[in-house]
């Protein structure tokens, strides 16, 4: 082999979850990545290995999402999503009969039906334990992530902070997929000074970045981002490749922006009556998605045309043939350079959102599927492979040259500005204080809290299971804390994107934090205050903090 490619996905969603409503607008941002994104990659990788080929995909499932799809009112409220779905479905096969949408019509109907059965029967709900499976028969590698999807350098100044988000996303991994990861997604691959240490500690020794993080490192890469490097801290590092980014991400300049593939805004949930709609989302009259589309992405113009299966399926394979031969030009290139052999020869990571294959971009699962089993199956110079494998059959850690990384985020400016900006900044203060504050709480369990309490009047922390109700108070409090700290609501907050709720969200969390810790530190935790917080965030309930 000349060169291999590392092919990673990265599966987060924020942690959402609203037992006080019995249909939620948001808890469908789950629902719709399960059916389009979720189960159609297990099914693909499932068929990929019944073939007799190991796609050697590389994952990242983030804890909240684990906490969400192990869920069991969420996994219920998504057979009941897919039921509905399944009912609309039903419903506009009749009402598009005879007309330029009907086929497409037959397409969900068979596709939600199928997506249910799937659910249900092959995975028994279960999502989680089918990636695992994967995982430990050697066909894909998943690596860990933040507790809470964390956007870490915002936390530079509090390494507490940090080392919980590292720590707890590890306890995570490892109480979900039964192993100590190797690997670590950065969220949104911010990296700041230091944060390679932190990560050493809790038993990680790789992790990923984007590309101008290695690329502006001193001194300067040989290999640029076509070799991995070792952190300061003796950690390997790779880069992510922006040319094979560009191609599969740009909107309007890559694959997802052809003209013949389905629009994802143009959804019947936005163009029928709302009387009709409502019927089957159950949301009252708000409009939402169905992820019934019928128009094609046509061109930058509201005359839209009726979506053809047929030629969108002709310009995937075309876009997937593509992406393998320029990974196949660019690893020959680079090749030619014979300093590269001292390296086990040039890679190229290329990472992306799972969720933009087949929610986003709809055709983009049957993208993946042609890709890998192009790469698997014909006489490529190159090999796909997972990061571990990469690391301990192809790589001489001793040729590997050390560098000073550069503080670096992917997104736009690529600097910190998309998650710490103008239209979110604010949030930080207060989600800082109460970082300052759970170095309180934490302390308290170190020292005797029941001399204290004997001071205040009327406590109900003298009970016989008062130990028990502190440490379940400062438990749910941390949750609290790191709940706020998803990256998520900055994100939407900046990009003006479901802007309200983000915010709503984070201040949310913030007065049951500070709710709890006036309790804890008042000595008068009200218990059924704190187990309707319980049940609202169950977040990590599995272990103790």
């Amino acid at each position: 082999m000349n060169g291999y490619l590392i092919l990673l996905l990265h599966a987060h969603l924020p942690y959402v979850r609203h037992p006080e409503h019995e249909y939620s607008l948001e808890e469908n941002w789950l629902f719709e990545a399960m059916r389009e994104t979720y189960i159609p990659l297990l099914d693909l990788l499932e068929r990929m290995v019944n073939d007799g080929i190991s796609p050697h995909l590389t994952l990242s499932i983030s804890p909240p999402l684990i906490e969400m799809l192990n869920d069991e009112l969420l996994r219920k409220r998504f057979v009941r999503y897919m039921d509905n779905l399944i009912e609309l479905s039903e419903a506009e096969k009749k009402r598009t009969k005879g007309s330029a949408f009907e086929s497409v019509a037959f397409l969900y109907n068979n596709e939600f039906k199928k997506i249910r059965h799937l659910y249900l029967e092959r995975y028994k709900q279960d999502l989680v334990s089918a990636f695992r499976r994967l995982q430990d028969e050697g066909h894909i590698e998943i690596v860990a992530t933040a507790a809470t999807h964390a956007f870490l350098p915002a936390f530079e100044n509090y390494p507490d902070t940090v080392r919980a988000q590292i720590e707890i996303g590890v306890k995570s991994y490892v109480h979900n997929f039964g192993r100590q990861p190797s690997g670590f997604w950065i969220p949104e691959c911010g990296y700041f000074k230091g944060l390679d240490s932190l990560l050493k500690d809790a038993g990680i020794r790789y992790f990923f970045l984007e590309s101008h993080g290695i690329i502006h490192g001193r001194p300067r890469p040989k290999y640029s981002i076509y070799s991995p490097v070792l952190s300061p801290a003796g950690l390997t590092v790779l880069g992510r490749d922006f040319k094979s980014a560009r191609q599969v991400w740009c909107a309007s300049r890559g694959y997802p922006g052809e003209p013949s593939y389905r629009d994802f805004y143009r959804d019947i949930g936005f163009d029928l009556p709302m009387d009709y709609i409502k019927q089957f989302t159950r949301l009252g009259n708000i409009r939402t998605f169905t992820g019934i589309k019928y128009h094609s992405i046509t061109g930058n113009t509201e005359n839209k045309l009726p979506y053809n299966r047929i030629r969108a399926m002709e310009m995937v394979s075309e876009h997937a043939r593509h992406f393998v031969e320029s990974r196949e030009s660019d690893i020959e290139r680079l090749s030619e350079f014979g300093h590269f052999s001292e390296s086990g020869g040039p890679v190229i990571f290329s990472a992306f959102d799972a969720e933009l294959f087949g929610h986003w971009w709809f055709e983009g699962i049957e993208w993946l599927n042609i890709v890998l089993r192009s790469i698997s199956e014909g006489k490529r110079s190159f090999d796909i492979v997972t990061p571990e494998r990469y690391f301990n059959e192809y790589v001489n850690s001793d040729t590997m040259q050390s560098i000073q990384i550069s503080s670096s985020s992917w997104g736009e400016g690529g600097y910190n500005s998309l998650w710490i900006g103008e239209k979110n900044h604010h949030l930080y203060r207060h989600i800082h204080k109460m970082a300052e504050r759970m170095k309180v709480l934490k302390e308290l369990r170190v020292k005797s809290y029941e001399l204290r309490v004997k001071e205040i009047p009327n406590s109900k922390l003298r009970t016989p299971n008062s130990k028990l109700l502190l440490q379940r108070a400062i438990n749910q409090a941390k949750r609290e804390m790191l709940l706020a700290q998803a990256s998520d609501w900055p994100f939407l907050m900046q990009k003006g994107r479901a802007s309200e709720y983000a915010e709503r969200r984070v201040m949310r969390h913030i007065e049951r934090f500070n709710m709890l810790f006036d309790m804890i530190m008042s000595g008068n935790v009200e218990e059924s205050i704190l187990k309707s917080m319980e049940e609202s965030n169950r977040i990590f309930l599995h272990f103790a903090f």
